[in-house]
This record gives structure tokens, sequence and C-alpha cells, in this order.
């Protein structure tokens, strides 16, 4: 996901305890809107304008370990027209897969600080508010780059009791 568009360049990095099993040399793939808060499909109705150097996906290949570091920009806030004013907080959305396409896992990561998070109506879909919370990446300033990007670190755990909430996969979460 090459992140020339103006904005707040971010670097993520995942996983990072112990409890993150991910597994090694996996794909996750991940999806965002742009700074804007605009997402690249025929069907976005939002105002805000594209970016022509941002395309808002990529894929990348866990290493031995299971980690992966993503470079993009802080995606923006967008309205949700399912409400009278119900907005979306910044979030990007992630697919883990297991051993094929068909093995795939999906969630989304907040941003730690976003006030949008708890007035989200999706996130208010949540009855628990731990598996909320665990949605949440926190600001890593030990990973920043100086004068370039702020890092945020977001563990997916796949199973146990600490599991991440994933949206097809209810059950057992």
């Amino acid at each position: 996901m090459l992140a020339t568009e103006p904005g707040i360049r971010v670097r993520y990095i995942l996983p990072t305890s112990p409890l993150s099993c991910v597994r090694r040399n996996g794909l996750i793939e991940v999806w965002q809107a742009n700074a804007g808060g605009r997402y690249r499909h025929k069907k976005e109705g939002y105002l805000a304008p594209l970016d022509p150097n941002f395309g808002g996906c990529g894929r990348c290949i866990t290493d031995e370990e299971g980690r992966y570091i993503f470079r993009t920009i802080h995606p923006g806030p967008y309205p949700w027209p399912n409400g009278v004013n119900d907005w979306r907080p910044a979030h990007i959305h992630f697919s883990v897969f297991g051993q094929g396409f068909a093995q795939r896992l999906i969630t989304q990561m907040y941003f730690e600080g976003d006030s949008l998070i708890w007035r989200c109506p999706i996130v208010g879909s949540i009855s628990d508010k731990d598996a909320v919370r665990s949605l949440i990446a926190q600001y890593d300033h030990d990973n920043t780059v100086p004068m370039d990007a702020r890092a945020y670190r977001f563990d997916i755990v796949l199973r146990g009791r600490r599991s991440t909430m994933f949206e097809n996969k209810l059950e057992g979460n």
C-alpha cells in the first residue's frame, strides 16, 4: 500500500504478544479508506476526493514468527448513511488467511484515542466491551519513525479466551 497521499503516515506492527498466533508465512490482506475517508470503489457515495496515488489495499506474507508491518496513511472517518448522523471511525480492515482462500477471518482495527469508536453503530452492536477494546490499536512511540510516521500495535489472536473479534466467525469469540 503506497502511502504518498497527504495525511498522517502510520506503521502498524503485528502481532506483538505471545498470545498472538497468526501463522508464519501466512497471507494478510488489508483495505482502508483514504485520509479523507473515501474508499476506492464504484458505489462509494461520500464526497471526499479520491487520491490517484492511493489504492487503499495491500497484501503481505508474515515472517517466520507470524509478524508483519504495514506502512500506510491514517484513514479518515466517513459518514455512514444508515443513521441520521452516524460516522464510522478511522479503521483498517484485515483478512487473515489460513491454508487457503476458503479459510479466512476478517476483522477491523481502530485507533487509540478516536472518539468516534464508541459512537459507531457497528461497534455498538458488539456487547462485550473487552472484545471492542481488543480491536483498538495502541500507539507505540518506540516504533515511530522520527519526523515521518507514527506507529501502532495491533495483536490478532486467533484462538482462546482473548481471541480477536472476527466479523465472519462470531461463535467462539
